[in-house]
């Protein structure tokens, strides 16, 4: 597994650089094995470090976590925990989902992931859009795997990335489907149903 440790204004010197390496190599190699990359980020916090891991657990799998703490270590430390606590319930509620997985099942579809950036240069003025509406322009643009899963699945890896919106292929009935965080914090679900 490859580890990036950077520090956005903190120190991180040889020995926590291999207290990371070390921390995140037992996690992975106890829960994920196969986990491709970590970027691991140390700043400060109020009084306190701040740690944030994002783990590229596995295919299509990211994971975040986050911890605070009086040193750097310990800030590690804290988000640490909350990784490996969250990669232990990911393994044992979708065990049979990961084994999905396998080459030559159900081999899941790619789709275009888009990143809009709207821009403005200083002392210009921003072009005129129809209707009011700006749709930016596009700044990064990857492929990325529609998974084959259940809503709760969805929900589940929806959480475990952070991310606000996540895109799938619902299982029972193979139609493309949206979960999505709602304003008011509930869970909102897109299926468009039959025909």
């Amino acid at each position: 597994m490859h580890v990036t440790v950077a520090g956005k204004q903190v120190e991180t010197g040889e020995a926590l650089k291999t207290h990371v390496r070390d921390g995140l190599d037992a996690i992975t190699r106890k829960y994920f094995d196969h986990a491709l990359e970590a970027n691991v980020t140390f700043h400060r916090s109020r009084a306190n470090f701040a740690c944030d891991i994002n783990l590229k657990a596995g295919r299509g799998l990211t994971m975040r976590a986050e911890g605070e703490g009086p040193d750097a270590h310990r800030a590690f430390d804290e988000a640490a925990e909350h990784l490996a606590k969250r990669l232990r319930r990911y393994r044992r509620r979708v065990n049979e989902h990961a084994r999905s997985f396998a080459p030559g099942r159900d081999e899941a579809p790619e789709g275009r992931e888009r990143v809009l950036e709207v821009t403005e240069e200083e002392g210009e003025e921003a072009p005129a859009v129809p209707n009011g509406v700006d749709h930016g322009a596009i700044i990064a643009e990857h492929t990325t795997e529609i998974a084959i899963l259940t809503v709760g699945e969805a929900v589940m890896r929806m959480d475990l990335g952070h991310v606000p919106v996540l895109m799938f292929r619902n299982k029972a009935t193979r139609a493309l489907n949206v979960v999505y965080r709602r304003g008011d914090g509930h869970v909102g679900w897109i299926d468009p149903g039959p025909g």
